[in-house]
């Protein structure tokens, strides 16, 4: 498990950035381009800071979604808890790639199955084609974000 210092918060925010923007290239740009649905996961974000009283305007939700889940949240779920589990279970024997595509697996697991229904809205979105293309992006994600991780270590970075 890596420490937490300024270099790791760096590392992070660098790859979360890279990786959100993937997810949302993917879901905003080449999905709706090839004729699938177009993701706002910001709206998600309204939706559940709504279910919680709290101030769910369009800042709100982007904020959220782009700044707390893709920069800080989910690189921490990597970094400090999937991938020290996978590793004390698994070992190394998958490299890093397969890893990486089962957390982003996870997390749409985690975002669309149970932070919809937490928000209202209907399981997995009623297996709607939103759904099949949040699949793609949160794998896009995991796989982009530990790919940045890596990169970033091997440049002596990290």
């Amino acid at each position: 498990m890596p420490k937490m210092s300024i270099a790791t918060i760096g590392l992070m925010f660098i790859a979360g950035f890279m990786a959100t923007n993937a997810f949302d290239f993917w879901g905003q740009v080449v999905s709706p381009g090839l004729g699938y649905a177009n993701l706002s996961p910001h709206g998600l974000a309204k939706s559940l800071l709504g279910k919680f009283g709290l101030p769910n305007g369009d800042f709100a939700g982007y904020f959220f979604h782009f700044y707390l889940v893709g920069l800080i949240g989910y690189p921490i779920g990597w970094l400090f808890i999937f991938e020290p589990i996978w590793k004390r279970v698994l070992g190394v024997k998958f490299g890093w790639f397969v890893p990486s595509a089962v957390y982003g697996f996870g997390l749409w697991v985690f975002a669309i199955g149970g932070i919809t229904s937490i928000a209202g809205l209907p399981f997995f979105l009623n297996f709607s084609g939103i759904t099949w293309v949040a699949l793609v992006g949160h794998v896009l994600y995991g796989i982009v974000l530990v790919a940045m991780l890596r990169l970033m270590a091997a440049k002596g970075r990290g």
